[in-house]
């Protein structure tokens, strides 16, 4: 929960936040003052490559051990390595996902604030704290 001053109209500020990261208003529940944004998280190129690397590197040292227990097949085991890609590939079907943030914006008891309720992904509370410098309240 986060406190700030409501001098501007803090929810277009709030809600041109989200739609430049990607967020689209899915709902709005008018008698709790609660917005709902939902958005599609997309796949890290990085992270995909990352995991295809790690995968290689593990088959590769399973070939290797495949091919001292096995001599007699020389290194043919080496060829493991050719499916270190797929780990990558499953990555990437599986990292796409809807997301969504849930926005409560209430009155404070003190004059010209407002109770800000944020429930979302905790890389993207983290996210917001950083673009946003408010009073932080815990309850």
């Amino acid at each position: 929960m986060i406190a700030t001053e409501v001098g501007e109209n803090i929810e277009n500020r709030l809600q041109k936040y989200f739609q430049e990261r990607a967020y689209e208003i899915s709902s709005i529940d008018e008698a709790q003052n609660q917005i709902t944004f939902s958005g599609l998280v997309r796949p890290s190129w990085f992270l995909a490559v990352f995991l295809s690397f790690l995968a290689a590197c593990g088959l590769l040292c399973f070939g290797l051990v495949l091919s001292l227990l096995y001599p007699s097949l020389g290194n043919l085991f080496l060829f493991l390595t050719l499916f270190a890609p797929t780990a990558g590939v499953f990555y990437w079907r599986g990292a796409k996902r809807m997301e969504q943030v849930l926005l409560q914006i209430k009155p404070f008891e003190e004059e010209n604030k407002a109770l800000i309720t944020l429930t979302a992904h905790r890389d993207e509370i983290i996210q917001f704290k950083q673009e946003f410098s408010f009073e932080e309240c815990n309850e």
